[in-house]
């Protein structure tokens, strides 16, 4: 199937010229690019994931322990409830400019927007992951005389997983839309410095070529999330819907 796709396209774009040039290069041009361009295009990933990780990475760990700290105590979940309420409507690109001015360096700057895009989402699900256990557990295990830490990290925390498992998910989404508008805007390499590279000097080739690795990078980091969740999920199998 994919065979046959990339033979119509060659034959519409190269063999036929039924699709306007140069916005729509054939496979053999975008094949080109990454046989050319590598050097530009491979540094471009690499930073891009660099930036990605470190981003996300902060963002997940900040949203996971300020949502247990919400679910669990409610004198924290009073004062952050109103700042959730104010910033998580805001798309995390609207603090673009706030953000390039604050910080010193751009990178920095494009490290706290992914940071912030992965972590209401996480915050939001863990806080309603934590809250929502099954307030038997709690009972069961205090009975057992269980410690305050202990219901924390072995009975909410565990609990709650599956609800953190989809802020992640729903994180990494975000994290990686606001990843390539800030590289537009900001750093000096990138796959979204590449996009607009690209696109200022009308090399629709590089910008397909750019956009083909975007995708397989975002369904790779997918993947990836969903085998991590099945393994440290397993022992929920049957008693948690999926």
């Amino acid at each position: 199937m994919l065979a046959v796709a990339l033979l119509v396209w060659e034959a519409v774009t190269a063999k036929l010229a039924l699709l306007p040039m140069p916005f729509f290069p054939s496979p053999q041009a975008i094949l080109e690019v990454f046989l050319d361009d590598w050097p530009k295009l491979g540094g471009s990933i690499l930073n891009s994931l660099i930036l990605l990780s470190g981003g996300y990475a902060i963002g997940a760990a900040t949203g996971f322990v300020l949502g247990v700290a919400i679910g669990t105590f409610r004198a924290v979940g009073y004062w952050a409830h109103p700042v959730l309420r104010f910033v998580g409507p805001l798309p995390a690109t609207a603090w673009l400019p706030l953000a390039f001015f604050v910080f010193p360096s751009s990178w920095s700057a494009s490290t706290f927007l992914v940071a912030l895009a992965t972590g209401f989402p996480v915050t939001v699900l863990t806080w309603s992951g934590v809250a929502g256990v099954n307030k038997a557990y709690f009972d069961v295990a205090r009975t057992l005389g269980a410690s305050r830490g202990f219901l924390i990290l072995r009975v909410a925390i565990p609990a709650a997983l599956p609800h953190v498992f989809v802020g992640l998910f729903m994180g990494l989404g975000g994290s990686f839309a606001v990843l390539v508008v800030a590289e537009m805007l900001g750093v000096k390499s990138g796959l979204g410095w590449y996009l607009q590279w690209a696109q200022g000097w009308a090399a629709y080739a590089n910008m397909y070529a750019a956009l083909i690795v975007m995708a397989l990078m975002c369904s790779s980091l997918i993947t990836l999330l969903f085998r991590l969740r099945d393994r440290l999920l397993a022992w929920q199998k049957g008693l948690v819907q999926w």
